[in-house]
């Protein structure tokens, strides 16, 4: 019987993966619980210890040393306790040794379901202990079964979730396919040790590469950002600090081999190598690869990049449905607004006129606010009286202002005037001299023929 226990214990060991130390701890408590319960007191304290070479059982009992006794199933006396152990003070616990009753089949049947359930909090703890530490991390499984909203993956000796929100959207399962899986998260609950692993995680992106690309792994090649549309594309941005060294190149292989493989380990997705730069400018220009940039204006304090693309590169740089410039967003961390050449130049015309017909209303405006100045009633004040001129004063004025100094080409138009006048009166005055001579010839002529008329009268 003694050695079928222990043969028992070591098979425990063995197939639960527990050390034989920890079995053998929970067979000791399982034996505890059921000899308590059945053969002792429930209120006393049981211990029950298990040689592990020979199996022998020895049950035993604590009781406090006390002075004087006044619960014998749970106190002993100093001097009993004495007997059993040297120099045991007051207050401290002695193990009685006792040969119990046989707890009978019932208590036989409570330590088995004690010692499973053991077992299985045993296997949880390590479970949680070994993938705790490893959270983060890779992991293979074999897909076990293919339920709507999850699937179960198993990691060898721990079963593992797949939920569907960190499915690839365009892959399909099927049982017994084996996969590369990150493991997302560890939790500890009352039903154990639940492991949820992801296929969609940027990081599972990261830790393929450390696998498959030696570089990556010793630091040669490092990887700055990644970002995933899972079963789409994906872009990394690579670096590295040693001279010679071609990331791209290295992250390729020979022929391409290493990426390739990465790329089918999940389901052909697109992987973008984009080179990382300390310069913005040159990173967003990268990351916006395969298409051509003309030229990138930053504005730092929002964070906004302005990339101007030529006509035929404008669908490249923006991608089906948006999907390379959204990419590059996400890895830059930049808002990059994608623009072409000619709507560019349009655009900057169509600022410049607004400019210019703004300034010209700002002109006008201010014109008219010079011409007329409204003034408030309440800001007609006078301060001191008002006074007008008198007539002497305005007269003085006024031959003030005509003794004023005035210039030649004031005085010019006024000496033509009066040249002309001159001119004018001269012809009048020779006119006038003309008609009086005539006046005083008629005159004469009148007079001489005057007798004349008088002899024809006489006769």
């Amino acid at each position: 019987m003694k050695r079928e226990l222990i043969a028992a214990v070591n098979q425990l060991s063995a197939e639960r993966n527990l050390s034989r130390e920890v079995v053998l701890s929970i067979v000791e408590a399982a034996l505890a619980a059921a000899y308590k319960k059945y053969a002792f007191h429930d209120e006393q304290d049981v211990l029950v210890k298990l040689d592990p070479d020979s199996g022998a059982v020895k049950v035993y009992m604590q009781k406090t040393v006390v002075e004087s006794v006044n619960d014998p199933q749970q106190e002993i006396s100093l001097a009993e306790a004495r007997k059993l152990r040297r120099g045991v003070q007051v207050g401290e616990a002695v193990e009685v040794g006792t040969m119990p009753m046989d707890a009978g089949r019932i208590g036989v049947y409570a330590a088995k379901q004690v010692i499973l359930q053991r077992l299985r909090e045993a296997e949880h703890q390590k479970t949680y202990e070994e993938f705790s530490s490893r959270e983060g991390e890779i992991a293979t499984g074999v897909v076990q079964f293919i339920s709507p909203s999850q699937i179960y993956v198993n990691l060898g000796r721990v079963e593992a979730i797949l939920p569907g929100g960190e499915q690839i959207p365009n892959e399909r399962y099927r049982v017994g396919q084996r996969l590369r899986l990150y493991l997302l998260e560890i939790i500890q609950g009352s039903k154990g040790t639940q492991i949820v692993v992801s296929r969609t995680h940027p990081n599972l992106l990261r830790r393929l590469f450390e696998l498959e690309i030696p570089e990556v792994h010793n630091g040669a090649v490092g990887v700055e950002g990644i970002t995933r549309e899972p079963g789409k594309r994906s872009k990394v941005a690579i670096s590295t600090s040693q001279e010679g060294v071609d990331p791209v190149g290295c992250c390729l292989g020979p022929r391409g081999i290493r990426l390739q493989s990465i790329i089918k380990e999940l389901n052909n997705e697109k992987i973008d190598l984009i080179l990382w730069d300390a310069d913005s400018k040159v990173f967003i220009t990268n990351a916006l690869s395969p298409a051509q940039v003309a030229s990138i204006e930053l504005n730092e304090e929002g964070k906004v990049a302005t990339v101007i693309v030529p006509d035929r590169q404008l669908s490249l740089a923006i991608g089906k449905e948006g999907q390379n410039a959204r990419l590059a967003a996400r890895l830059t961390g930049w808002r990059i607004d994608i623009k072409s050449v000619s709507a560019a130049e349009a655009a900057k015309a169509e600022m410049l006129e607004t400019i210019s017909r703004e300034l010209v209303q700002e002109k006008v405006v201010k014109e008219e606010a010079k011409e007329e100045v409204p003034v408030a009633a309440d800001e007609l004040q006078v301060s001191e009286p008002l006074s007008f001129p008198t007539a002497a004063e305005v007269s003085f004025e006024a031959t003030k202002e005509e003794g004023a100094i005035r210039f030649a080409e004031d005085i010019l138009p006024d000496a033509r005037k009066i040249e002309a006048l001159k001119e004018e009166a001269k012809a009048v005055k020779g006119k006038g001299k003309a008609k009086a001579k005539g006046k005083a010839k008629a005159k004469a002529k009148g007079k001489a023929k005057k007798p004349h008329l008088e002899d024809e009268y006489e006769e």
